[in-house]
């Protein structure tokens, strides 16, 4: 699989990655805009953005014009924030991706920002941070991720505070898009079954007459972690929800792929090594699993779990014992179980990029964040690369005692006694 890429007069960037065996073809448009962008005024704001984009424009003036066009052609239309990035896409037929082109278009150029729809859409805001309230699972990276960053927009939800989201006012979205959406700062991806040549001539015709400006900068991650700290969210649950990580390094260190081994070693499948110990050998849990995220100045290696509330310190402690074999350089790491994990990334990645939303998102995300795009099969080959040594070099590195962070979800009151858990 590969790309092509081309640079608009205005600086806008257009990725085109021909999949010549699909009939159908996503169009992704990805800004550089999230949530680390925004002020504690604003917090929410990106994703809030996110959805008034679909609210109207000067030329389909409500939400039904527009999904009544992505409806009438078959096709699936969504959008997502995350803290550095926020996409919006049409998946389609190809034929129809000059529709796709003009509606993504006129949401991110001609949103009409209704006062009187910012007000409704309020209520469905609050309504989707209750639903996040009520998924513990889903909720616990967004409580680990408030203890690794604190009081700072990397730290700060991405759906926001509903105190603060009934107050975000129109100027406020004007204001907020005038600081970041610039042509500059925006990526269109065309993936599936395209040729380059239609697609920039389609990116041409909806785009170039985008603004250009200077956008604004995060504000920097600054980590001095001295000791190991635990968070406690207090909430009627019939499971005790944790997180368990590291810090580690961004998205442009070397040591990402050793990381993303050890995390698939870790908590990557149901062969895995918290997976047996924690639920197949003692039933402490029912989901396990690990991951390794990067930002594009932090990172972080980290294992969720939902546990029986009356054998949580026993599930923190088998947690800690697989940790602290990886802190003291007695992972006992066999060449059979590095292989099968290489073979699990390698097989995950595979599977994801056989859909053209997946490999838009791929190479737009890479584009927009990272210092170059990786084609899979050099991903692939960077996951195969990865060493024994350089697995345990990392554990070593990164998982120390000082280091550690637990974030809890669910009733549970004693966080000096969880603390004291945290030995490797």
């Amino acid at each position: 699989m590969n790309y092509s890429r081309t640079l608009l007069s205005n600086g806008l960037r257009v990725l085109t990655i021909p999949m010549p065996s699909l009939e159908s073809a996503t169009v992704l448009i990805m800004v550089g805009a999230g949530s680390r962008y925004e002020t504690r005024e604003t917090n929410g704001i990106s994703h809030f953005l996110e959805h008034m984009a679909f609210k109207g424009t000067e030329k389909r003036p409500t939400a039904m014009e527009i999904s009544s066009v992505i409806d009438g052609m078959g096709g699936e239309f969504n959008a997502f924030t995350g803290k550095e990035s926020t996409g919006y896409y049409i998946k389609s037929a190809k034929a129809r991706i000059e529709t796709s082109f003009d509606v993504l278009s006129d949401m991110l150029m001609h949103s009409k920002l209704d006062p009187a729809e910012i007000q409704k859409e309020r209520g469905v805001i609050t309504e989707e941070i209750n639903l996040y309230e009520d998924m513990p699972a889903r909720k616990i990276g967004d409580i680990y991720e408030r203890l690794l960053y604190g009081d700072t927009p990397m730290g700060w939800d991405i759906a926001g505070e509903k105190d603060v989201i009934q107050k975000i006012k129109r100027e406020n979205f004007v204001s907020y898009m005038g600081r970041l959406y610039s042509a500059d700062n925006i990526t269109v991806v065309v993936a599936g079954g395209v040729k380059e040549k239609e697609a920039l001539s389609l990116a041409e015709k909806y785009f170039s007459a985008m603004k250009r400006f200077k956008t604004d900068k995060p504000i920097s991650v600054k980590e001095a972690q001295v000791k190991p700290t635990v968070f406690i969210k207090h909430k009627q649950t019939e499971q005790i929800h944790v997180a368990l990580g590291v810090r580690t390094v961004s998205l442009h260190s070397k040591k990402r792929y050793p990381l993303t081994v050890l995390s698939a070693i870790l908590g990557g499948g149901m062969s895995s090594r918290l997976f047996h110990e924690v639920r197949e050998k003692r039933g402490l849990a029912y989901y396990v699993r690990s991951s390794s995220d990067e930002y594009t100045d932090a990172g972080t290696l980290v294992s969720t779990a939902g546990i029986d509330p009356k054998r949580v310190e026993e599930a923190i402690k088998v947690m800690v014992s697989e940790y602290a074999k990886i802190a003291t350089g007695k992972m006992d790491l066999e060449s059979e179980e590095l292989r099968k994990a290489k073979e699990y990334l390698k097989g995950h990645l595979v599977l994801d990029l056989e859909d053209s939303k997946s490999v838009a998102g791929y190479y737009g995300s890479q584009e927009l964040l990272e210092e170059r795009i990786e084609n899979p099969d050099e991903a692939l080959a960077k996951i195969e690369a990865v060493t024994k040594e350089e697995v345990e070099a990392v554990g070593k590195e990164f998982f120390k005692e000082a280091g550690l962070n637990l974030a809890v979800i669910g009733k549970f009151d004693d966080g000096q006694k969880l603390e004291s858990l945290l030995k490797l």
